[in-house]
């Protein structure tokens, strides 16, 4: 099944959701920074969480990014996302290994440890809006929710999975966000918590071949589902030679007369892809002509 996100409302509106599966988006960032499996299902968690919440946005070029800082020993994560299904991330340290929890899980929590969760949404304003949150958990479901509740008064239940495969290769990610919109009834609040007591994982709903419309069905059947959106979901990144060459264009030109001085080939690396770009002394040269 193709990664992709589902859009939804439920109880005339009174509720909004978001379901998505994101295995082959996990898959691509695990192979392209190496991450342990711990880093893998972490970052898995956040992409998960990233996709579904870029695609709340409105406008084309609206931008979202997710970034949490801990002190366990993956250190932190950092995803951005738009609004179309496109999200990229990386994991600060991503060969941390860690043992399994006392439930016999991937240890995300113990590696995030103590943090802040922001999320930052640049949507055309002069300035982005920035939210922050203490990590409750670190288990990054709880956290997302904990931020929804108290920087957007939003009561939400999040539930994000990284099931892996005995060879470390991701089997199956995905997740759900189901909100309640202002106006709930209480009768509509109480039987969905009943609801949402049933669902045990989100992974294992997955892995049984359920898609997220299926997901979603499953918990907001009896309250009049309406899917209003599927958008396909990938993890991309929009690293150039040539933003690289802007980039290092801005450093000035005292900073790139040293590079050029150094006589070597020097190498760029993006941390969201985890993609090398070389250039050469004498292209370096000719950005040291462009720069200022």
């Amino acid at each position: 099944m193709a990664d992709y996100v589902i859009r939804a409302t439920a109880a005339r509106g009174e509720i909004r959701a978001f379901a998505a599966t994101t295995r082959d988006l996990t898959e691509k960032a695990r192979k392209n920074h190496n991450t342990s499996p711990v880093a893998t299902a972490a970052l898995g968690r956040l992409l998960t969480a990233g996709v579904m919440m870029g695609c709340e946005m409105k406008g084309a070029e609206d931008l979202l990014t997710l970034k949490i800082q801990g002190d366990g020993p993956i250190q932190g994560l950092t995803v951005t996302a738009d609004s179309r299904g496109n999200v990229k991330g990386y994991a600060f340290n991503p060969m941390v290994m860690l043992p399994p929890n006392d439930k016999g899980k991937l240890d995300v929590g113990g590696a995030l440890g103590v943090g802040v969760l922001s999320v930052i949404k640049d949507i055309g304003l002069k300035e982005p809006y920035t939210g922050q949150t203490i990590l409750v958990s670190g288990e990054i479901a709880e956290d997302i929710t904990y931020y929804y509740a108290t920087s957007e008064q939003t009561p939400s239940s999040v539930a994000l999975g990284v099931l892996m495969n005995r060879d470390n290769t991701v089997r199956q990610a995905g997740g759900f966000i189901i909100q309640l919109m202002p106006g709930a009834g209480e009768d509509v609040i109480g039987r969905l918590e009943e609801k949402l007591k049933e669902i045990t994982s989100v992974t294992t709903l997955l892995d049984e071949g359920n898609t997220p419309e299926m997901v979603l069905e499953n918990i907001l059947g009896e309250f009049g589902l309406e899917i209003n959106d599927r958008i396909p979901a990938a993890f991309t990144c929009s690293c150039t030679k040539k933003r690289v060459e802007k980039a290092l264009i801005s450093v000035g030109k005292k900073e790139l007369q040293e590079m050029i001085d150094d006589g070597k080939t020097i190498e760029v690396n993006c941390h969201f892809c985890n993609k090398n770009y070389a250039f050469t002394v004498d292209e370096l040269k000719d950005l040291f002509n462009k720069a200022r």
